[in-house]
Parts: structure tokens; C-alpha cells; sequence
């Protein structure tokens, strides 16, 4: 290998070396090229910590605007309502009247609203498919006394049948109930208008829910009309109902303003409004979280990367003892020796950063192109992720390269 060390006459005649930086380039380009399979080892290392830095970065992004924009969809759109009644005995009625769905539906945005509450087991007793047999014993299901308002709000998917309405009956005996639930029952066609009983009552099963966009603890209960409820067991107890309420993109802050004054102008302090999260501050708490736990993994990979950089340079200063010796012979300072190593080192990080940066974006774009999403790379990323790999290939270096300058010329050429 050629030394590319220049000199130049000083003012005192002493003949400093130089090392240009189109030498210290040349050298260490020279220096990775002699061995390329060695230094593509080395590099891998930094290609993937940078990789994988930059599809987490990329991923993140991407699936918290995804998380977002199902928040806005679903969740913004939800408000629910409580009880609040300390003393029952102010009560001078229930607290949601009979016509407490029709009222909340006057309110501008409310797309439905129902009046739900859990059935005590002590009143309703356990679910069975059949009066004998093996299911006689019955099963220990939740009964949900709802109106149906609340199976709207909801936004069930049915598997088979219907939902019941406001045309019914007041007294039908009919129930909704999960798939789960149907499994569990032993019921799998409505086409022989199969009964359940609740105790010593017996329901018709009219709809088999197979999912719900809300509330999904209708999917594990038997629903049955809020109507139907209060006359076979009772109204039910202060604070023990609650209600559903399903609202216009937008509406639910100020929908959640409204409801109790709506439901009981007498007595909106009945009644508590739970609105939905701010979504920009889920969003946060939510990428915050996967950044944490992410860029603790790409980290770890940039660790693994760098350690490989610096034991191969490492591995190289001892394999070219002899090299060095004879540049430090022929005037090469021991500065020029840690310039030349580091000048390896970041190249390969450098190189590697390049190179992870493209197979993370890539990776990014694949995955939201196979879930069907809008991939989100931020630029600073991108830009950023090379310069994690110079640094990283540098910082390896330094070690090893502080080895060769310390070299001495003639202890080298001894070996």
C-alpha cells in the first residue's frame, strides 16, 4: 500500500508530516477494501441497530395515527351516564324516567342512547337453554336489562336474527344474546326459535350478537328489555343503572354538557357525564409508551452494532502491527494513525446508518401497506439515522485507534 504522507519545509527546517483529508479517505477506503467480506460483517451490526431505529420511529408514528383516527371514529363518539345519587331516599322517583332515551335523542348529536343495568343474581337467578336435561343446572351468566336504544349505541354485528325495537311488546319475553354465550347455552340456529331460561322465566331468543363496536360486555351477557326487566324482577336500585349514549363525530364534549340537564331538568345532579378522553392526549401517552419500550430495543442493537465495530478495528490494529509500524517509521504521526482508524470505523457506521435507514423505511412502508394503513416516516428521522451510524462507528473506533497510535516503530517492525 502506497504511504501518501506529505512534507513540508517549516520556517525552522523541520519537515512536518502532513495527512490531507483526500489521503485519510483514500487510506481508509484502501483499508475496508481489503478485506470486503470482513467489513460488511462489521457494518451489519450498525444496519441493524439503524434499522431498526428507524421502523420503530416509523412505526410508531404509524400506528398512533391509527390509534388516533380509530379514537376519533369509536371512542370520541361515546359518552356514558351515572348515577349519583348519594341518598336514595331523595329520590322522589327513579332517577331515568321512562321516556329517558326519547329525551336524550332531542339533544343535537345524539345518534342513540338507551338505559341499561346488570339484573342481580339474587332476583334473576341462573341461565339455562332447556328446563331438563344436561343444562338444567344452568349457567352463571350476566342478565342486562337494556332498552333498545342501547343495543344501537352499541353497533352490533349481528350472526343471525334480529335485534329487538320500540314496536315490541312492553311485556315480550325476548333476548340478544353473544355468540359466546349462544356456545355456552347450546344454541345454534334461531330457526327452531330456541328458549332460554332466566331463572323460572322463560325468553325467546330473537338475535346471537357476533361482535359489538361498543360495550363489549353485551357479547358475554344475556340482554333482554329494559320493560320486560322491571316487570318480572323490579326496577332496579339507585346507582345501579347507567346509560349509553352514541353521538355525531364532534358532539360528544358537548353532549356530555347537556345529558343531565336533558334527562331531569329538576335534578340534573342526579347524574354524572363520563365523556370520551382528550384523543391528542391518548395519542401521546400512547406513542410516549411505544417510544420508550422501542428505542430501548433499537439501543440495544446500535450497543451490539458498536461492539462489533470496535472488537473487528480492534482485531485489524494487531493484524496490521507491521503496516503501522512502517508508516510511523516513515513520519506518520500517531495522530494521523488514530485519524486513519476512526476514519474506518465511521465509514463503516456511516455506511451501515445508510443502508438501515433504507431497510427501515422499507419495512415501514411494507407494513402499512399489508394492514392497509397511511405509513408515516418523519424527515428528521431519516436524516437522522445516518449521522446515528457515523456517530455509533466512531465512537467503536476510538479504543482500537487509540491502540495503533500507541505503537511504536520499532517494537512494530520487530514482529
Amino acid at each position: 500500500m502506497k504511504l501518501r504522507i506529505r512534507r513540508a519545509r517549516a520556517a525552522n527546517g523541520v519537515i512536518p508530516s502532513v495527512f490531507t483529508p483526500r489521503d485519510l479517505l483514500a487510506e481508509a477506503t484502501a483499508g475496508m477494501l481489503q478485506r470486503p467480506a470482513r467489513s460488511a460483517l462489521t457494518g451489519l451490526g450498525t444496519v441493524l441497530g439503524v434499522g431498526t431505529f428507524v421502523a420503530i420511529l416509523g412505526l410508531t408514528a404509524t400506528t398512533s395515527s391509527q390509534i388516533d383516527a380509530r379514537f376519533n371514529a369509536l371512542t370520541a363518539t361515546e359518552v356514558t351516564i351515572e348515577e349519583t345519587v348519594d341518598d336514595p331516599d331523595q329520590l322522589t322517583g327513579p332517577a331515568f324516567l321512562e321516556d329517558a332515551d326519547a329525551r336524550m335523542r332531542r339533544v343535537n348529536g345524539v345518534k342513540a342512547a338507551g338505559v341499561y343495568w346488570t339484573v342481580r343474581d339474587d332476583r334473576a337467578g341462573s341461565v339455562r337453554s332447556a328446563p331438563i336435561g344436561d343444562s338444567a343446572g344452568g349457567e352463571r351468566i350476566d342478565v342486562v336489562a337494556a332498552s333498545p336504544g342501547v343495543l344501537k349505541a352499541a353497533v352490533p354485528t349481528l350472526a343471525e336474527g334480529r335485534l329487538y325495537d320500540e314496536r315490541m311488546p312492553k311485556a315480550g319475553r325476548v333476548a340478544v344474546i353473544g355468540a359466546g354465550t349462544a356456545s355456552r347455552l347450546g344454541i345454534t340456529t334461531l330457526e327452531t326459535h330456541p328458549a332460554l331460561f332466566i331463572g323460572e322465566e322463560s325468553f325467546t331468543v330473537v338475535g346471537i350478537v357476533d361482535d359489538v363496536e361498543r360495550k363489549a360486555d353485551l357479547l358475554l351477557s344475556v340482554v333482554v328489555p329494559g320493560t320486560t326487566a322491571k316487570q318480572i324482577w323490579g326496577a332496579p336500585d339507585p346507582t345501579e343503572s347507567g346509560m349509553l349514549i352514541a353521538t355525531e363525530l364532534g358532539a360528544a364534549q358537548q353532549v356530555a354538557t347537556e345529558a343531565a340537564t336533558a334527562l331531569r331538568p329538576d335534578h340534573p345532579e342526579y347524574f354524572k357525564a363520563i365523556p370520551p378522553p382528550d384523543p391528542k392526549a391518548l395519542r401521546s401517552t400512547v406513542s410516549f409508551d411505544l417510544n420508550q419500550l422501542f428505542l430501548l430495543l433499537a439501543g440495544i442493537c446500535l450497543i451490539i452494532g458498536a461492539v462489533g465495530i470496535a472488537n473487528t478495528t480492534l482485531v485489524a490494529v494487531l493484524e496490521r502491527t507491521g503496516e503501522i509500524g512502517l508508516r510511523r517509521a516513515l513520519g506518520a504521526r500517531a495522530r494521523h494513525i488514530t485519524a486513519q482508524f476512526l476514519a474506518e470505523s465511521g465509514a463503516l457506521g456511516a455506511l451501515g446508518g445508510l443502508v438501515g435507514t433504507s431497510l427501515g423505511t422499507v419495512t415501514v412502508v411494507a407494513v402499512a401497506v399489508v394492514r392497509d394503513w397511511t405509513p408515516v416516516v418523519h424527515p428528521a428521522t431519516v436524516a437522522a439515522a445516518p449521522l446515528v451510524g457515523l456517530v455509533t462507528g466512531v465512537l467503536a473506533g476510538l479504543y482500537p485507534a487509540w491502540r495503533a497510535s500507541r505503537i511504536q516503530p520499532v517494537e512494530a517492525l520487530r514482529r
